[in-house]
């Protein structure tokens, strides 16, 4: 797993398999999993907005949209899962 600072305010976070979250700020608001790319349907900020657009290549009409929780859950189960590796 790897951190990567993009700019400012965006951290992309990538896996050995591939995926990618993508933050604005502190918040998950896209990902490529499996190749498919998924953008939250909340609107954060414009700036966020654009952060997501960023990320998505300007390719928005493509990803599909995940209410808010599908990225807190995924981020949430990637954490716990790798918290046994260790335990």
């Amino acid at each position: 797993m790897k951190l990567r600072h993009k700019d400012a305010n965006t951290i992309e976070l990538h896996f050995k398999n591939g995926n990618i979250f993508f933050f604005s700020y502190d918040t998950p608001v896209a990902a490529r999993i499996d190749s498919q790319y998924y953008k939250t349907s909340q609107h954060h900020s414009a700036i966020t907005s654009r952060h997501v657009n960023r990320f998505l290549h300007g390719d928005t009409v493509n990803a599909t949209e995940k209410p808010q929780y599908f990225f807190d859950e995924e981020i949430e189960r990637i954490h716990f899962a790798s918290r046994k590796l260790y335990a």
